[in-house]
C-alpha cells in the first residue's frame, strides 16, 4: 500500500506542478494578483507530495520490501541501515525522485522566504520552476519509475554496489544534488527577469543568494566525492578527469563566474547580458551531467543507467530547456543594456576577465569530455581524451584567474590604480618570489614552484586585503572589535573563499609534483621505504567478517628513523551481496601529508601485491574545498540578504531624488 501512494502522490503533484506552471505565468502577463497567487501554495504542495513519494520509497528500503522493484534491485536485509537509506539514491529511479524532491524544496524556499520579491517576479519564476518540475516528473513516471511491483517477491534482494556503500557515498549525491538543482532557481530568476523584460541591481540581489547556497553544496559535494575517491577506490588519487566527474566541475566553473558578475550587477548595474547568459550556461552543465549519467552515453562508476529510451528523454529535456532559453535570451538582448560605465582598469574589469577565463575553462572541458562521444557517434573511430590534455589546457587558464582574483580585490569600482594596486601587494609579490624560488632551488620542479608562488600570492594577498579593511594595527581591543565587527559579512566570506582556494592549490601541487609511489610483491616481515619512511608487512588476517563482507586484512607498521609512526589496516573485501571484491585503502595523515597503503592479491609464493604511497599535502586539498563552502555559507548570513532590498519603485524614486 505505501509504495502505491507513493506512486499516486507523485501522480498528484505533476498535476500540481502544470497548475504552478500556468496559472502564476498568465496572471503575471494580465496582472490579476489571483492567479499569480497560486505559485506559492501549489509550490508548497508540490513539495509536501513529492516529500510523500520519497518517504514512502525510503520507507520501502528501510523495511525491505522486495516487492517493489528498485528495492528488491537495490538492497538486501544484512545491510547497514545507513545503506539501506544511501540506496534509496543509489540507483537511477530513486536519484532522480532526489532530483525533483530537491527542485521542489527549492520552490518551496522561495515561496516561504520570498516575501520581498515584487509578486510579478517571483509568480514568473515559481512558474518557471513548475516547468522543469513537469519535465523531470514526466521523465520518471513514462521511464523510471521507483514503485514498481514485482511479483512475485523474491525473498531477498540482489544488494548494492559495494562501491557505493560507504559514508562519503551516503552524504555525496544529496549534497551534489543540492549544488546541480540548486542553479534551477538561478535559472527559473533568469527567465522570469527576461520575460518581464528587466534584470537590474534588485533583481541580482535577489539572485544572488540562492546561486550563492547552489555554489555552497556543489563545491562540497564535489569535495566529498573526490575525498571517496581517494581513500576508497585504491587507486591513491582525488581526481582523474573522469567524464562524470568534470559534469560536475563545469556547472561549478559556470556558477563562480555568475557568483561574481552578479555582483557587478548589484553593485554597479552592469554585466547583465553575462549574468543572465551563465545561469543558462550553469543550469543547462547541471542537466547535460545528468544526461551523461544515465543516457548510457558513458561507463563510469558514477554511471546510474544505459536505457537510451531515457537519454532521449532527457535530452530531448535539455534541448527545450537550454533551446528556448538562449532563444529568449536573443529575443530579450537588447533590453539588457548596462547602466554603469566602467574604467578597464576597474574591479569589474577584473571580474569581467576572470569570467572569460572561467568559461573558457569550462568550454575546453565540455570540449574534451563530449569529443569522445562525437567521434564515436559519427563512426570517425574511438579515441580517449584524459588527464594529459586537460591539464594542459586548463591549468594555463586558471593561472590568470589567480592572479586577477589577488589585484582585482585591491581595484575601486568604476575606475582602478593598478599602480597603487600592486604597491599594497608589494609583500604578497616578494612572498610569493621567495617561495617560487625555493621550491624550484628544492628541485621540485620549474612548474611547482610557479604554482606554489602563485597560490602564496593569492593567500598572502587576500590576508593583505582583510588587514588592509579591518584598519590600522595600533587601536584597543575594543576598537578592533568594532571595526571587525562593522565589515560586511561577504567580505569575510570572500576573504574565507580566496583563502582556500590558495590552500587547494597547495594540496594539489604538493599531491601531484612530490608524490612517491612503490609497488611490489612483500612477504610478511618486507620492509619497503616510501619518502623515508619504513613499511613493513606484518600479517595478513584472512576471513575477518564485517556487516555485509568478508576481508583479508593487512597490518602494516610505519617507522620513521626507528621512530614508530601508526600502523595500517588495508583491506580487500568480498561483499556477500552482491558478491564483488574492493579495495579499502589505510591511510595515516598529519595534515602534512598522507601515508597510504593497499594490499592486492596473493600470488603463488606467498607474497602479496602491495601499492605504498606518501601524498604530501593531499588533506589540504579536502580542508580548502571545505574553507572555500564555508566561506559562502558566512556570505549568506551578510546583512544585505537578510533584510533584502527596496521595491523597483521605491528604489527609482530615491534615485531620482
Amino acid at each position: 500500500m505505501i509504495p502505491e501512494i507513493g506512486h499516486f502522490a507523485l501522480i498528484l503533484a505533476l498535476f500540481v506542478a502544470l497548475a504552478q506552471a500556468v496559472f502564476p505565468l498568465i496572471g503575471a502577463a494580465r496582472g490579476n494578483r489571483l492567479w499569480m497567487n497560486v505559485a506559492c501554495p501549489a509550490s508548497v504542495a508540490q513539495f509536501l507530495l513529492i516529500a510523500v513519494a520519497f518517504g514512502a520509497l525510503m520507507w520501502c528500503y528501510i523495511v525491505s520490501d522486495f516487492s517493489v522493484l528498485n528495492v528488491a534491485q537495490n538492497s538486501h536485509t544484512d545491510k547497514p541501515m545507513l545503506y539501506k537509506i544511501a540506496g534509496v539514491w543509489g540507483n537511477h529511479e530513486g536519484s532522480m525522485l532526489l532530483w525533483v524532491f530537491i527542485l521542489g524544496l527549492y520552490g518551496m524556499a522561495v515561496s516561504v522566504f520570498g516575501g520581498n520579491l515584487p509578486p510579478t517576479l517571483r509568480a514568473r519564476a515559481l512558474a518557471v520552476q513548475g516547468m522543469i518540475s513537469v519535465g523531470f516528473i514526466l521523465f520518471i513516471l513514462m521511464t523510471s519509475n521507483p514503485f514498481l511491483r514485482l511479483d512475485p517477491a523474491p525473498l531477498n534482494g540482489e544488494g548494492l554496489n559495494p562501491l557505493l556503500q560507504d559514508p562519503g557515498l551516503a552524504f555525496h549525491p544529496p549534497f551534489l544534488y543540492l549544488g546541480y538543482v540548486g542553479f534551477s532557481m538561478a535559472f527559473s530568476f533568469a527567465l522570469a527577469a527576461l520575460i518581464e523584460g528587466r534584470v537590474d541591481a534588485a533583481w541580482a540581489r535577489w539572485v544572488r543568494p540562492w546561486t550563492l547556497i547552489a555554489w555552497c553544496f556543489l563545491t562540497f559535494g564535489i569535495a566529498m566525492g573526490s575525498w571517496w575517491a581517494y581513500y576508497t577506490l585504491g587507486w591513491g588519487g582525488w581526481w582523474y578527469w573522469d567524464p562524470v566527474e568534470n559534469a560536475s566541475f563545469m556547472p561549478w566553473l559556470a556558477g563562480t563566474a555568475l557568483l561574481h558578475s552578479s555582483l557587478v550587477v548589484e553593485r554597479r548595474d552592469t554585466l547583465k547580458s553575462w549574468t543572465v547568459l551563465l545561469t543558462i550556461i550553469a543550469f543547462s552543465f547541471s542537466l547535460l551531467g545528468t544526461f551523461l549519467v544515465r543516457s548510457g552515453a558513458l561507463t563510469s562508476v558514477h554511471s546510474f543507467a544505459s536505457d537510451p529510451a531515457r537519454g532521449v528523454f532527457i535530452l530531448a529535456l535539455l534541448v527545450i530547456v537550454t533551446g528556448g532559453s538562449l532563444t529568449l535570451y536573443a529575443l530579450r538582448a537588447q533590453n539588457l543594456k548596462s547602466g554603469g560605465l566602467f574604467a578597464p582598469v576597474s574591479r569589474e574589469g577584473g571580474l569581467l576577465i576572470n569570467n572569460v577565463f572561467l568559461s573558457a575553462a569550462a568550454g575546453t572541458i565540455l570540449l574534451g569530455t563530449l569529443y569522445p562521444l562525437f567521434m564515436d557517434v559519427l563512426n570517425v573511430g574511438k579515441i580517449s581524451v584524459g588527464p594529459p590534455f586537460f591539464n594542459t589546457v586548463f591549468v594555463p587558464l586558471m593561472v590568470p584567474v589567480v592572479f586577477l582574483m589577488t589585484i582585482g580585490t585591491m581595484l575601486s569600482w568604476k575606475r582602478g590604480d593598478w599602480r597603487s594596486a600592486f604597491a599594497r601587494l608589494k609583500f604578497a609579490g616578494i612572498a610569493a618570489l621567495v617561495v617560487a624560488v625555493l621550491t624550484w632551488g628544492m628541485s621540485r620542479g620549474l612548474g611547482a614552484g610557479a604554482a606554489l608562488g602563485l597560490a602564496t600570492w593569492l593567500f598572502v594577498g587576500t590576508m593583505t586585503g582583510l588587514v588592509g579593511r579591518l584598519g590600522p594595527t595600533r587601536m584597543s581591543a575594543a576598537e578592533f572589535l568594532q571595526r571587525a565587527c562593522a565589515v560586511p559579512r561577504s567580505f569575510y566570506g570572500m576573504t574565507m573563499a580566496h583563502a582556500g582556494v590558495a590552500i587547494v592549490i597547495v594540496g594539489i601541487v604538493g599531491s601531484t609534483a612530490w608524490k612517491t609511489e612503490k609497488i611490489q610483491v612483500m612477504r610478511f616481515g618486507d620492509t619497503v621505504n616510501v619518502a623515508g619512511y619504513d613499511l613493513t608487512l606484518k600479517d595478513v588476517e584472512d576471513g575477518v567478517k564485517g556487516a555485509n563482507y568478508t576481508a583479508s586484512r593487512a597490518t602494516f607498521t610505519a617507522t620513521k628513523n626507528g621512530v614508530f609512526i601508526a600502523e595500517l589496516h588495508p583491506e580487500k573485501r568480498m561483499y556477500d551481496m552482491p558478491p564483488r571484491p574492493t579495495t579499502n585503502a589505510a591511510i595515516h595523515t598529519n595534515f602534512l601529508g598522507d601515508l597510504y597503503a593497499v594490499i592486492g592479491d596473493r600470488d603463488d609464493n606467498g607474497g602479496y601485491v602491495t601499492r605504498l604511497y606518501y601524498n604530501p599535502l593531499v588533506p589540504w586539498i579536502f580542508i580548502g574545498a571545505g574553507i572555500m563552502a564555508a566561506g559562502g555559507l558566512v556570505s549568506l548570513t551578510d546583512r544585505r540578504y537578510r533584510i533584502g532590498v527596496p521595491g523597483r519603485k521605491a528604489a527609482k524614486k530615491s534615485a531620482r531624488a
